[in-house]
């Protein structure tokens, strides 16, 4: 025979089902001890109707989730005691981060400065540019 006060959170248990209602499951865990199953607490996604799947009289193994330390009353999942229906994903890999430096600096500068002359003069000459030097 044993006490309410025996029982702890995450304590794994069988009991038996001794009411259904449409908000969850009645459940005798001892003849002093009584627990309830919220429908929420019965299984991974949405249950429609707690009817389907047990019946009166049912043996069901359960955990503690929470008691009620002023009520005493006793709160239990089905749900806690099954897989999660979610894939293991690999850890993300990490890429060293690569700092992007432009080539840009005075050495940079001098090797391009040439050409880029070169070309301002071709665009002068072709007339894409005008020189304003000229106008003075």
């Amino acid at each position: 025979m044993e006490r309410q006060e025996n029982y702890r959170i995450g304590d794994i248990l069988n009991g038996t089902v001794t009411g259904i209602q449409s908000y969850g499951l009645f459940i005798k865990l001892d003849s002093h001890c009584h627990g309830l199953v919220h429908i929420s607490e019965v299984d991974h996604g949405y249950v429609t109707n707690l009817e389907e799947r047990f019946s009166i009289g049912d043996q069901v193994k359960v955990k503690i989730i929470d008691i009620d330390e002023y009520t005493k009353k006793i709160s239990l999942s089905i749900r806690a005691l099954k897989a999660t229906n979610t894939p293991n994903f690999p850890a993300r890999i990490k890429k060293p981060k690569r700092r992007h430096t432009p080539q840009i600096g005075f050495k940079t500068i001098n090797k391009k400065m040439p050409e880029w002359i070169e070309n301002s003069l071709a665009d002068i000459r072709s007339g894409k540019i005008k020189d304003y030097r000229l106008e003075e």
